[in-house]
């Protein structure tokens, strides 16, 4: 954890509780559980049910071990970090929970509730892409600067965001980890539609992030066969013989050469068609 530290940067580290020091203990502060409410900025979106029972009979027994970070605003206090200690704890029943008020920037509460999930691992990927953007838009800072702030490398970033272009079906499937962002990444570039068959496939057959690289690859093999659009002169030239001969007529014509195909139904059909030209059978 130490090095993760490092990597944070400095100021934003010392934000997040590790261990707490002695005049961190002393800002621990019993509040009425319900007089506190989530963040609305909050970068995780979805709370797994089993966990947070898991966690609810944790607290029953041993109570919260480490208080969640809060900010007071008027008569409520808004949740900077541990808001799933929090939902667990209402879960368990607890009328008051430990809590540590921290008066600071929109943008650093922001940044704290960003930095303790993706250190925990508490995000999925899309909550994870979700929490960069809205960072991003929020303080008009760019992917560079975002990534000094997370301790991810620029590349990483750019890669996480890009989920945000999978269709909404595949971002599903992401999030409840029936395919896995290896899996995504491989399907980025396609059309949303053959994104959602792929994703299908993966799941009934259990493709691997390879096999998955492969199907692509021989997707983008394929070639499209363009449709040339036909000279409007030919195109009412077999209008006209259309007409004329009650069968249909197709021309084809390239380079001031082509065929001319007459189209019949059955030999009667034949021997009208050859009527008309005057041929006579011998």
């Amino acid at each position: 954890m130490a090095n993760a530290r490092k990597a944070l940067g400095r100021g934003l580290s010392a934000l997040i509780p590790e261990n707490l020091e002695k005049e961190e203990i002393d800002k621990i502060k019993e509040i009425e559980i319900d007089l506190i409410c989530p963040n609305p900025n909050q970068p995780r979106k979805s709370f797994e049910k089993d966990k947070l029972d898991e966690l609810a009979e944790s607290i029953k027994k041993y109570g919260v071990i480490q208080p969640i970070i809060v900010k007071k605003e008027d008569e409520i206090y808004t949740i900077i970090a541990g808001e799933r200690r929090w939902r667990a704890s209402k879960i368990a029943g607890l009328s008051n929970i430990p809590c540590i008020i921290r008066d600071i920037e929109n943008k650093n509460a922001s940044e704290i509730a960003l930095i303790e999930n993706i250190q925990r691992e508490d995000l999925n990927p899309i909550d994870e892409a979700n929490a960069y953007e809205y960072i991003m838009d929020r303080y008009a800072i760019t992917q560079e600067e975002l990534s000094g702030v997370i301790g991810k490398s620029r590349v990483y970033v750019t890669n996480t965001l890009r989920l945000l272009n999978l269709d909404d079906y595949v971002k599903e499937k992401i999030i409840s980890n029936e395919i896995s962002q290896g899996h995504a990444r491989a399907i980025i570039s396609l059309d949303k539609n053959l994104q959602k068959q792929i994703t299908d496939k993966i799941i009934k057959e259990g493709l691997s992030v390879r096999d998955v690289e492969k199907l692509v690859r021989d997707s983008k093999k394929v070639k499209v066969k363009k449709v040339v659009e036909k000279d409007k002169f030919v195109v009412n030239i077999e209008e006209l013989l259309t007409n004329k001969l009650s069968a249909k007529v197709k021309i084809t014509n390239k380079r001031n050469k082509g065929k001319i195909e007459i189209e019949y139904k059955s030999n009667e059909d034949l021997n009208r068609l050859l009527s008309i030209f005057e041929i006579n059978e011998e």
